[in-house]
Formats: C-alpha cells, structure tokens, sequence
C-alpha cells in the first residue's frame, strides 16, 4: 500500500513538472505561433497607403479606402499569414459594395515596425481608432469593427471597450490557445474571446466555415451563444479557413450589407 502511495505522489510530481514546462513553452513561445508575418506583399506606392506613429513611436503602415457616399467604414482587422497587399482584393471587394474601408499592419507585417503580441495589437487598434477619428474624419460609431481569424481577437477587444456600430468575426476564435488545445488547459490565455464577448453591446454577426480545418466550428457557435443580442450568424457549409470568400464570396457581401440596413442610428459618414 505504502509503494502505491509513494507511486502515485511521484506520478504526481512528475505531471506537475510536465505541466510547468507545456506552460513555460507555450508562454515563451505564444506570439511566434500566433502572429506568422511574412516578406510585405506590398510597396510604398500602395495606393491609400497611411503611416501612423503608435503610442510608444513605432510606425505602422495604415491603408484607407475613402467611399464618400459610404455610411459606414469596415474596419478590417486581418489574420496571421496575411497583410494589406493579401488582403487587397477582398478590401476592394468590400469597397465595391459600398463601404468605406480602414485596415492596418500589425507590427512586423508588411511595413509595420516592430513585433506583434497581444497587448501592442490592442493599444495599435485603438491608436488607429484615434487616427481615423482625427485625420480621416471618420467616428467610431460609423464604423463596423471586421475581424478575421487572429484578427478576431483584437475585434472583440474593440467592440467590447469602444462605442461601435457593429462586429463582424470571420472565422473567429474562442481563444487563441483553445485553436491549440481545445479546451482552457493554462491559467493564462491571448486574446480570449469567450471570456469578452458578453461585454460587446453593439450588433454582431459571425461567419464561420463548417469545415474550417484551422479553428473548428464549435468556437464560432460557442462565441455566437455567448454574444447578446441582436447578433446573427451564417454558417457556410463545405467552407474551410481560407477559402470561405471562394466559397461564399457573394453571400458573405450580401449578408454585411443586410447587416448594415440593420444597424439603427447610422451617422452619416
């Protein structure tokens, strides 16, 4: 009974040990497996190209699509592997249909400075809240806070501490470590949606792929139960991560446009 005893304490010991160093390893290395920056797809001659000095100086690279007879702006905020020139035909896509368009580079990607994590994505989405305030004339509440993927995470930030017109996550996340675990496994997490959500007040809508092979479906349907109302999804079967806009590219236009109709009191732009 003794060595029984002594067996179990020591199996203990030894899971203990092995959970330090999963937390240790996941924490030393979370923003290299969260943000995957690549060589910029895009020069300086990038038409709507803005630099923006965030709060501690770093430079980031902005890009503005003005749509004068727009009532809201999409502020697009990108996943992981991509950056404004990845994203430039589905901005100008969304430009097409009516919208104004404001997205920037995390730090790291395209001609953004510096490194990404967590709480510089943050404070860098408010910065150019503030900037489209300022100098482009453009207020928070006419604008439709986009977020895709990783960019989910500092949507939802958004959306829950700033005056919004709406959210819009594309293939979000519960959690950035969930899309590695499953389940809450650490007592630290990034960009915990599930934990945020409930405090967003504006309208909200997810879209998410049925067979979204990178961040499965149950985080969009969990995200969605957690989301007060008016909050709508769409479902896309046979969709995975990337090619949701292949698959869907027309409903996904036709569905932000219903969503904009939708939205009450829309300042003009």
């Amino acid at each position: 009974m003794r060595s029984w005893r002594i067996f179990l304490r020591r199996g203990a010991q030894l899971a203990g040990v092995l959970y330090a160093g999963f937390a240790l390893l996941v924490g030393m290395g979370a923003n290299r497996l969260i943000f995957q920056p690549r060589r910029a797809s895009y020069g300086e001659d990038l038409f709507g190209l803005h630099r923006v000095s965030a709060a501690d100086g770093t430079q980031l690279a902005a890009l503005h699509l003005p749509n004068p007879s727009a009532r809201h702006t999409l502020f697009y905020l990108h996943g992981n592997a991509e950056d404004l020139g990845d994203s430039l035909p589905l901005l100008r896509q969304f430009h097409a249909a009516g919208f104004a368009v404001l997205t920037f580079d995390y730090r790291g990607y395209g001609l953004s400075a510096g490194r990404a994590a967590e709480e510089n994505v943050d404070a860098d989405t408010q910065t150019m809240l503030g900037f489209a305030q300022r100098q482009l004339g453009v207020k928070p509440e006419a604008m439709i806070v986009v977020g895709r993927s990783v960019g989910s995470g500092p949507a939802v930030e958004l959306a829950a501490s700033s005056r919004v017109a709406g959210l819009v996550l594309i293939s979000p996340f519960t959690s950035a470590f969930r899309v590695m675990t499953g389940v809450k496994l650490l007592p630290f997490d990034q960009f915990d949606n599930l934990a945020k959500i409930g405090r967003v007040q504006c309208p909200a809508m997810i879209f998410h792929g049925l067979a979204d092979e990178v961040i499965p479906f149950a985080h969009g349907q969990k995200l969605f139960a957690a989301m007060g109302e008016p909050k709508r999804h769409v479902w896309i079967p046979d969709a995975g991560h990337n090619d949701l806009f292949e698959v869907a590219g027309d409903q996904i236009r036709r569905e932000l446009l219903g969503f904009e109709k939708r939205l009450s009191g829309e300042p003009r732009r």
